[in-house]
């Protein structure tokens, strides 16, 4: 009986029953009968248990109970020579609630890292570098310690803070300097940075990766995926996960570069997986997958699939305040309200862009494309004169491929198809260099407009074959529906080009962009599914791509957009999600896929 009441205090914390705690009001009350029998004894108690978790690895418990014991200093200490280990571990918000529980009065110079490291973490960069000066000063000073590997210690983790917040600022420039010094940092290292220099080196790799995406180059791009790739094998080897993920989260940005959008949909897939195995998957270091992936299903289409992963980010991203990842979601929600034609919302998404673009160190390789699309969208709502204005007061980026098509858009909306085709000859020409290719699909397009216009219907023809052709690869829809192309692709005769099935998609699309209420889908479809449309349909709940549902299915991506075009006709849906919805109504779906 006595052995029942005891275990009815304990709790089990693994499967395995053997690590146990005693129920938290049977805790408390033990700890409470303590301070009353025995109060002398509650410090000692406490730096015992703090040595115990230490040599554990369980760092933020030993900081508590340094703190119970009163031990301000050691415990300030503590969690200063800890807090980038707890910080590659995803313990930002940790150290938040440690740095809270020290008095007034107790602000040691050492905190000052830990602050600097909680707000790089979190985004709060300004509050980060005014912390780092601090920290680099009491360095500097020697005041801390006259052990040599800790000063050692200290100054590579300074260098590593500074890495990582050139990183979160835009500032490539820096990220290359404190990579360098990384690489050979000063004095001998002793055993016991044997792990520290481990973790340095993966951050190095990552924050060179992520300085090297940025570039948009193609050599740069192969650098970056190298490097984020040795990163990331580097963290599973050193059992640090939440540096893996973070590696992963940021390769689909630079496999953008070099492979197809299938091919950056899965490693974004793959990334969000690992994330979401830890419990990390509506966690910060996970959002520029998510928003990566966000914007491929917004460039092939896909806008309430992709409105579904934005929402997602924007969750992860609610505890970070920094600009980087932060102007990709503006950007990538901007684009989707286009693509909807929804202007006026687009508008305000890219003005928040390119506000934080400004708090970038160094301009951003996407500034022009957000400012061309920014300006573009004002053409659009009729504001011509404000959009030619903004335009005329640019520096040379004005002259980018990305800022001829804004200053295209104005003409198309002045009334000026002649200045349109005249803008754009260097652009199409491939004399004007372009951030992407979709760029030039957009020139195409609005080319072909301006040809329609002028009444010159071989050559919008011409143009609009062109934009199909580049657009083909990864099927591309996006530049369509910003440009308005739906009256040149219908004038375009079926048996001219190349690219019908590529054609029809984006027309389904088009004509599909104002939303249908759910009350007005008929009862049941006109004309049944065939068997190959089934199939196709049973994979539209997948997070499958077209090309891999035809790698499944081992029939050719143009087959599989064949039946997608019939499932939606048939169903009377304009895009995937609508479709997949409106067949679990109808029971096209097995139960076991509906679960």
């Amino acid at each position: 009986m006595e052995l029942e009441s005891a275990n009815a205090f304990v709790v089990s914390l693994d499967a395995e029953r053997t690590w146990f705690r005693y129920h938290h009001l049977f805790a408390d009350l033990l700890r409470l009968e303590l301070r009353r029998r025995l109060p002398e004894e509650v410090a000692t108690l406490h730096r015992r248990a703090s040595e115990w978790f230490i040599v554990h690895g369980q760092v933020a418990a030993s900081v508590r109970h340094t703190q119970a014991a009163g031990d301000w200093h050691q415990a300030a200490r503590l969690l200063a020579d800890h807090a980038f280990s707890l910080t590659l571990d995803g313990q930002a918000r940790t150290m938040q609630a440690l740095l809270g529980a020290f008095p007034p009065g107790e602000d040691h110079p050492e905190l000052a890292l830990v602050r600097a490291t909680v707000g790089i973490a979190s985004g709060r960069l300004d509050e980060a570098a005014t912390h780092l000066r601090s920290v680099e000063k009491y360095a500097e000073t020697g005041r801390h310690t006259a052990q040599p590997s800790r000063q050692r210690r200290l100054r590579i983790a300074v260098a590593a803070l500074n890495l990582s917040l050139a990183g979160r600022s835009g500032n490539f420039a820096g990220v290359i300097e404190q990579a360098n010094f990384l690489a050979a940092p000063p004095g001998e290292p002793s055993d016991k940075d044997i792990s520290l220099d481990n973790d340095v080196r993966a951050i190095a790799l990552m924050n060179l990766g992520i300085a090297r995406t940025w570039s948009l180059g193609h050599k740069d791009a192969v650098d970056a995926e190298r490097h984020l790739r040795d990163a990331a094998v580097l963290a599973r080897e050193i059992g640090r996960p939440y540096l893996e993920v973070a590696c992963l989260a940021r390769l689909g940005y630079a496999s953008l570069v070099l492979h197809s959008f299938a091919t950056t949909q899965r490693h974004c897939r793959e990334a969000i997986a690992l994330a979401e195995h830890y419990g990390w998957g509506s966690e910060p270091v996970i959002a520029p997958a998510l928003v990566m992936l966000a914007g491929t299903l917004v460039w092939t289409g896909e806008f309430d699939e992709a409105d579904l992963w934005l929402r997602r980010t924007e969750q992860a991203l609610h505890t970070d305040a920094g600009p980087d990842t932060r102007l990709l979601l503006h950007q990538t929600a901007g684009v989707l309200h286009a693509g909807r034609g929804r202007h006026r919302e687009a508008l305000q998404e890219f003005a928040g862009a390119e506000d934080l673009a400004t708090r970038l160190t160094d301009l951003h390789p996407l500034a022009s494309r957000v400012t061309g699309w920014f300006l573009s969208t004002k053409a659009r709502l009729e504001m011509t004169a404000e959009a030619r204005a903004a335009l005329s007061a640019l520096d040379e980026r004005a002259d980018s491929a990305e800022l001829r098509n804004a200053r295209a858009t104005i003409c198309l909306m002045d009334g000026d198809p002649a200045g349109v085709v005249s803008v754009l000859r260097d652009v199409l020409a491939g004399t004007t260099p372009a951030v992407a290719y979709a760029t030039v699909v957009e020139a195409n397009l609005l080319a072909g407009i301006a040809h329609r216009q002028l009444g010159d219907q071989r050559a919008a023809n011409q143009a609009a074959e062109r934009a199909l052709a580049l657009a083909e690869a990864d099927r591309l829809i996006l530049p369509f529906a910003l440009t308005g192309a739906a009256e040149l692709l219908e004038s375009l005769p079926r048996h001219e080009t190349a690219h019908a099935a590529l054609l029809a998609d984006i027309l389904d699309v088009l004509r599909g962009a104002i939303p249908t209420p759910d009350d007005q889908f008929p009862v049941p479809p006109l004309v049944a599914l065939s068997p190959g449309e089934l199939k196709v349909l049973r994979y539209l709940p997948t997070n499958l791509s077209r090309p891999e549902i035809a790698g499944e299915l081992c029939v050719s991506v143009n087959t599989v957009s064949t039946h997608l075009r019939n499932i939606y006709a048939k169903l009377q849906v304009s895009d995937r999600s609508s479709a997949v919805q409106r067949a679990r109504d109808l029971r096209l779906l097995a139960v076991d896929r509906r679960r």
